[in-house]
């Protein structure tokens, strides 16, 4: 295991991702360990070399007795940089590790990249705090447990994803009382609303649109005000969104982090690769009537099909062109997607995609498979298709 030391206290950490890929730091909340970011994780790994940290007090980092501060914390994550030979690095961080990032970006400002900060704030209730830093102290985690998994998840994520909230739970119970009770002090402590405007770093706001513990309104809004050239996006998602919404997290992540400019050009390679399988299955005048349709509304779904279906897709080479319109053929049919079903009859014929004899044969394995009644209405869209083709 790999364990950085500071103030005479072993930190747990973990590096993931290719060492030519730029660093990105990411730190849990309060209650949590660095698994919370493990969903997340996939996204993140091909675009950054990925170091988590188990803030001081959680998971398998030392955990003292005695308040904790912000700035200690923020010293520990440097610290951990360090014993990693990062430099340099963006730091993401949700509730109390939004905090820390600030914190750190405002203590080491040459040690920070880019912030990310994750449903936080840069104030919170210091009686409720302190309160359940007494509370934790005098009758352990398993006191604050509700509260804090009423928090943590929205309803609605509990009742579909019980064995997530259940081992969220079991961890919290499970963690060292002081190590919740001094990070709580931190939280109760901190002192960076006034020093906001000081950050000088790119800066996400990430805010949950259901998150209840540090609502947008009245801590999001804040920050995005107080952080000079601060972007915002919102999440729906509760407290916790590497658990709630990892991908949409990890996206958000990926657009702020990254070079614009090369995730365009990127995007643009994929999609002019995309077009050419699109005009091969499909035809030049189909695909051109479709692009000159696109709109404002529509364009950027358009080339999202275009990038995804007929590049990633399309380009696969574990089919080829004649067996992937045949699958699509059953698929749109068995689903009663008659618009799709009828522009991959047209072009495949017309185009030698496949034969007529193969078209009969694909409908009737469809009458046997996904019922009469659709192989039925198949027949006559293309039996309508063919009659045109023939006609024309």
């Amino acid at each position: 295991m790999p364990f950085a030391t500071h103030d005479g206290l072993r930190l747990y950490w973990k590096l993931d991702g290719r060492t030519d890929a730029p660093a990105l730091v990411l730190l849990n909340s309060i209650g949590t360990d660095m698994g919370l970011w493990d969903t997340a994780l996939p996204a993140l790994l091909p675009h950054f070399r990925v170091l988590r940290i188990d803030t001081r007090g959680h998971g398998a980092s030392d955990a003292p007795d005695g308040d904790y501060t912000l700035a200690g914390l923020a010293a520990d994550v440097a610290a951990v940089m360090d014993a990693a030979g990062i430099a340099r690095a963006a730091i993401a961080g949700v509730s109390l590790g939004g905090m820390i990032a600030m914190q750190m970006a405002l203590d080491a400002p040459d040690r920070v990249e880019a912030l990310a900060l994750v449903c936080t704030s840069a104030h919170m209730d210091v009686a409720s705090w302190n309160t359940r830093v007494e509370t934790v102290r005098a009758q352990g985690t398993q006191a604050i447990a509700e509260l804090a998994m009423g928090r943590f998840l929205s309803p609605g994520f509990v009742r579909s994803h019980p064995a997530v909230a259940q081992g969220l739970r079991a961890n919290l119970v499970a963690m060292a009382d002081a190590g919740y009770a001094g990070c709580g002090a931190a939280i109760r402590d901190m002192a960076l609303a006034e020093r906001l405007p000081a950050i000088a770093v790119p800066t996400l706001i990430v805010g949950g649109d259901r998150d209840t513990s540090t609502p947008f309104t009245g801590h999001g809004e804040h920050l995005a005000r107080a952080i000079p050239g601060a972007e915002v996006v919102h999440l729906d998602s509760s407290h916790l969104p590497p658990i709630e919404s990892p991908a949409a997290l990890g996206g958000a992540l990926i657009r702020f982090l990254t070079d614009r400019a090369e995730t365009d050009a990127a995007a643009q390679t994929l999609f002019e690769a995309g077009l050419l399988n699109r005009r091969r299955v499909l035809g030049d005048a189909w695909v051109d009537r479709s692009l000159a349709a696109r709109t404002p509304f529509n364009a950027e779904f358009q080339a999202m099909i275009t990038r995804i279906a007929w590049q990633e897709i399309w380009s696969r080479p574990g089919l080829d062109d004649r067996t992937r319109r045949l699958i699509v053929l059953a698929i749109t049919a068995s689903l009663g997607r008659w618009e799709e079903f009828a522009l991959h009859v047209r072009s495949g014929l017309q185009q030698d995609g496949f034969t007529r004899e193969e078209l009969k044969e694909v409908l009737m394995q469809t009458a046997i498979y996904a019922g009469v009644p659709a192989a039925n209405t198949a027949f006559a869209e293309a039996g309508r298709i063919i009659a045109e083709i023939d006609a024309a």
